[in-house]
């Protein structure tokens, strides 16, 4: 009886030792990284998929694009929402930790040029966008010699947001950005901050100012005006494009980026099973409603005359 209690508790201790998952597919509680950028869209995505999976709970950290990919790096989160891939060094690093990261695009999104509703200047050439952006144009009069708004203030969420970065990337700006650029601290504070100054541009995810439906969405955009630009294949053709789900289907707007979910669960856990349900047909009718262009789903482009 005594050597038979020592082999029970001997095969217990082991069965203990065995790290289990806590989470599956469908249930459990996970933290994941998100680019604040994201954030109505993504308070949708989670509203739908815990009414769906009660036992499921995702909880959001909304953060700078540049946070979350250090978060990712980091061993507390194990799935991203990001605008941009990893790195040769970042696949490197977890190579050499045993770790697969599962990268899959979700959505194709655009970055939106707003204006006070005072700033009748809403159609602009690409090359005048990269002018601007370049502190070549500072000045609304370069713009238009009928402008009288003064010098161009461009505004964006965060020092180390993606939107800004993106910009850095595209017109291959330094480090240090142009005195022409100001950081705020969220989406928020710059729509605050272009209601208050005539003279300023803002640069947001189309996300934030296109659904119709959602009322802080609503309330953006009855605030503030959009910024129409032209095509980079055609400037000077008199066509301008605001960041509707359409022209960023077909590439004609230019200002465009591709959104990525990254996993790196050894197992299907509850990362994993969010990231699949978002790329699924549900997730992706809710981006479609967010005015992104879901990356899965096939879109069919209705012209009207």
């Amino acid at each position: 009886m005594v050597l038979l209690s020592l082999v029970v508790i001997s095969t217990s201790c082991k069965k203990s030792s065995v790290k289990e998952p806590v989470d599956n597919a469908t249930s459990g509680n996970v933290y994941i990284s998100v680019d604040e950028s994201f954030k109505l869209m993504i308070d949708a995505e989670i509203y739908t998929f815990e009414a769906l999976y009660r036992s499921a709970h995702v909880n959001p950290l909304y953060k700078p694009d540049v946070d979350v990919i250090n978060d990712f790096l980091g061993d507390s989160i194990r799935t991203i929402i990001t605008t941009r891939k990893l790195t040769k060094e970042d696949e490197d690093y977890f190579r050499s930790k045993q770790i697969v990261a599962r990268t899959t695009v979700i959505a194709h999104d655009a970055l939106a040029l707003i204006v006070n509703e005072k700033n009748k200047d809403t159609l602009m050439e690409c090359y005048t966008v990269k002018d601007i952006f370049t502190n070549k144009i500072n000045s609304w009069d370069q713009v238009n010699p009928k402008n009288k708004l003064g010098k161009i203030k461009i505004v964006f969420d965060n020092e180390k947001s993606g939107n800004v970065l993106y910009f850095k990337e595209k017109y291959k700006l330094d480090t240090i950005l142009p005195e022409n650029f100001m950081a705020a601290h969220s989406n928020e504070e710059v729509i605050s901050y272009i209601e208050n100054n005539p003279n300023a541009i803002g640069i947001l995810s189309v996300n934030w100012i296109s659904d119709k439906n959602d009322t802080v969405s609503q309330s953006f955009l009855s605030r503030i005006n959009v910024v129409g630009v032209s095509s980079e294949d055609a400037p000077g053709s008199g066509s301008y494009y605001k960041p509707y789900q359409a022209y960023i289907a077909d590439e004609s707007y230019p200002f465009i980026r591709d959104v990525y979910m990254i996993c790196r669960e050894s197992y299907t856990g509850l990362g994993s099973g969010f990231t699949q349900f978002v790329a699924g047909e549900k997730g992706q009718r809710i981006i479609l409603k967010s005015k992104l262009v879901p990356a899965t789903m096939p879109l069919r482009i209705v012209e009207l005359k």
